[in-house]
């Protein structure tokens, strides 16, 4: 009796500079995305959960094109939403939570309040929907950092505080600071 064979789907990657520094950006193969590659993660370095590469993915930027054209855009002040194909792997609760960030418009911000009343996540559960948040394989293109305490404060973001607010800033969001 033979049984069938199921192939893993090759995992490809590519680096890309940033004014945050380098971008890590990982996808697999996937028949219905565009260029055959769907992203599953945008990582900077020194991030929190961060991917990191592993020894059977293939270094590839061509799956990547349209990735890099996007957010050369979005760093350039051309672009402010992403139009890319996309799979994460997260829990149920977590993909609601991923999906709802990309509603949060461009060069606007959110509380964490807010955001859990749009889902009907009840006050106990605010924890949750911030590790949520912090889980977010997709930093910029699920715009996580557009997500600011009540009183206006940059809670954590997986990439640093600092990065959440050259983000903010550059989006319009926050005033630039004279130092």
């Amino acid at each position: 009796m033979s049984h069938p064979t199921t192939t893993t789907p090759t995992t490809s990657y590519t680096t890309l500079d940033s004014p945050l520094g380098e971008l890590l950006l990982v996808g697999e193969e996937s028949p219905t995305a565009p260029g055959g590659t769907a992203l599953t993660s945008l990582s900077m370095p020194h991030q929190r959960g961060a991917a990191t590469v592993q020894p059977h993915w293939r270094r590839d930027p061509r799956p990547f094109t349209e990735a890099v054209r996007q957010l050369h855009a979005y760093f350039a002040g051309e672009l402010t939403r992403f139009d890319l194909a996309y799979r994460t792997s997260g829990t149920e609760f977590q993909e609601r939570v991923w999906q709802a960030l990309e509603a949060v418009p461009y060069g606007t911000t959110t509380t964490y309040g807010r955001l859990a009343e749009a889902l009907g996540v009840r006050r106990a559960e605010v924890r949750a929907l911030g590790a949520a948040i912090g889980a977010n394989p997709l930093l910029i293109l699920r715009p996580c950092h557009r997500v600011i305490g009540a009183d206006g404060t940059m809670r954590g973001y997986a990439a640093g505080v600092e990065r959440k607010t050259a983000l903010l800033t550059h989006e319009g969001a926050l005033q630039p600071t004279l130092v």
